[in-house]
């Protein structure tokens, strides 16, 4: 296996407008309403920051069920059953991990990992502060989410016409993505953010939402957490990320 094998796109060195200014935080819970979401939760998301993020790699699409199933015959860690081009859910932090340093080491030491949370949102945004990752306006069709109603996962780029700026493709929905990072408010959040999420069955963050949530956490924005411990249930993959060359 070789590093060539992972469909890497390369995201130049620039600034992450990560992120909801404070004083949006209120209309964007009204934009979203209907999906019941209170305004704590977006409260999360705030202050907006300018942060200068070093180069990195990430990988186009998440980990797939056949990607997966080299590191179970390797390890014997299982997940749910599903079609080989479809992303792997089902996945603990841990395992998700361990498959990356399993990764790394079948290619000679690279450095496999997974993004961290301010990565991520880069690579799903791009160089400016759009809502989604193909702009600012929600379009049902150009990512797996509950409003299709399709209830599981779908190959992965199914979704083309929903890439990010780089060509970063279910960044959207599909399966919600680990990050590396571990929860915790933003500098200057606003008081009422909690200082951690003891309800959460992990503490790391996840981004993008799967196949049965709502357009709101499709946001590039949102801050997410797996909240439930099926995680297969609520769809819960991941991504690889490396350092640029």
């Amino acid at each position: 296996m070789r590093v060539e094998q992972v469909d890497w796109v390369e995201v130049p060195a620039g600034l992450l407008r990560r992120g909801t200014p404070t004083d949006d935080v209120a209309e964007v819970a009204h934009r979203y309403r209907d999906t019941g979401v209170p305004v704590e939760w977006y409260r999360k998301e705030a202050p907006r920051a300018e942060i200068h993020l070093p180069a990195f790699r990430i990988a186009r699409t998440p980990v797939t069920v056949g990607q997966w199933a080299l590191f179970v015959e390797a390890t014997g860690i299982r997940v749910p059953h599903a079609p080989a081009d479809h992303p792997v859910i089902g996945v603990t932090w841990d395992a998700a991990t361990a498959y990356c340093q399993w990764l790394g080491q079948q290619l000679g030491g690279f450095k496999v990992r997974l993004p961290t949370e301010d990565e991520w949102e880069r690579a799903a945004r791009g160089d400016d502060a759009r809502e989604f990752p193909w702009g600012d306006q929600y379009r049902t069709g150009l990512a797996n989410l509950v409003d299709l109603g399709i209830g599981t996962t779908t190959p992965v780029g199914s979704f083309p016409d929903g890439a990010s700026p780089f060509g970063v493709l279910d960044m959207a929905g599909n399966a919600d993505e680990w990050t590396s990072t571990l929860y915790a408010p933003y500098p200057g959040a606003p008081a009422e953010v909690p200082s951690t999420e003891d309800w959460a069955y992990d503490p790391h963050v996840t981004r993008g939402g799967s196949f049965r949530h709502d357009r709101d956490l499709a946001r590039c924005a949102r801050r997410h957490g797996a909240y439930e411990r099926d995680l297969a249930a609520i769809g819960v993959g991941f991504r690889l990320a490396a350092p640029a060359e």
